[in-house]
């Protein structure tokens, strides 16, 4: 697999939260009576969604995309923000069709994470997506995104590599996979 080139990096700069991102000063007092002042993270959406498609019942579909923070291509799970007056199942969905080409007939919301409780609000909602059709919608990323089949069964090997650290990826396909298996064993 050919590694594409990275993206150059042509200026840093540190900036106050601004429309991403509000930080929040909350006071609070204790029920044995102290009294603390916390800071967390309130991001300006509504939340998340990340989105286990199956291909079929052992392949999952993962995308290999830049990501800023590390500054190298990682791969996971289609995911994405919930955009006004969407519903979960529709973010998923519109999700699916930007990143990776595909919607799904069939989408269930599995549970949701939190990032950082201790000082973020920021939830995402894991939605595990099957009998899955080609359709393309045109998405924000800034190049087409590599799109992997991998088998689920095989997670070790995947969270061995180097571009597979991202932590809700990584939770949200254990999840699904035993979500999978413990559907398997009921039949």
């Amino acid at each position: 697999m050919a590694d594409k080139r990275l993206p150059k990096i042509h200026a840093r700069r540190e900036r106050e939260a601004g429309k991403m991102l509000r930080v929040e000063q909350i006071d609070l007092e204790f029920s044995n009576g102290q009294r603390r002042t916390y800071h967390r993270m309130k991001p300006s959406g509504l939340g998340a969604v990340i989105i286990v498609p199956m291909l079929d019942g052992e392949t999952v579909l993962l995308a290999r995309e830049y990501a800023a923070g590390l500054h190298h291509y990682e791969v996971g799970l289609p995911k994405g923000r919930l955009e006004h007056g969407e519903s979960i199942v529709e973010a998923a969905q519109r999700e699916m069709k930007e990143e990776i080409g595909y919607g799904a007939r069939s989408l269930v919301e599995l549970t949701r994470l939190s990032l950082a409780p201790g000082y973020m609000t920021h939830v995402t909602h894991i939605v595990l997506a099957r009998d899955l059709y080609p359709e393309k919608l045109e998405g924000d990323e800034p190049e087409e995104l590599e799109v992997l089949p991998w088998p689920i069964a095989d997670l070790r090997s995947l969270t061995a590599r180097e571009d597979c650290t991202e932590g809700r990826t990584i939770a949200a396909l254990y999840i699904a996979r035993d979500y999978l298996q413990a559907e398997s064993s009921d039949d």
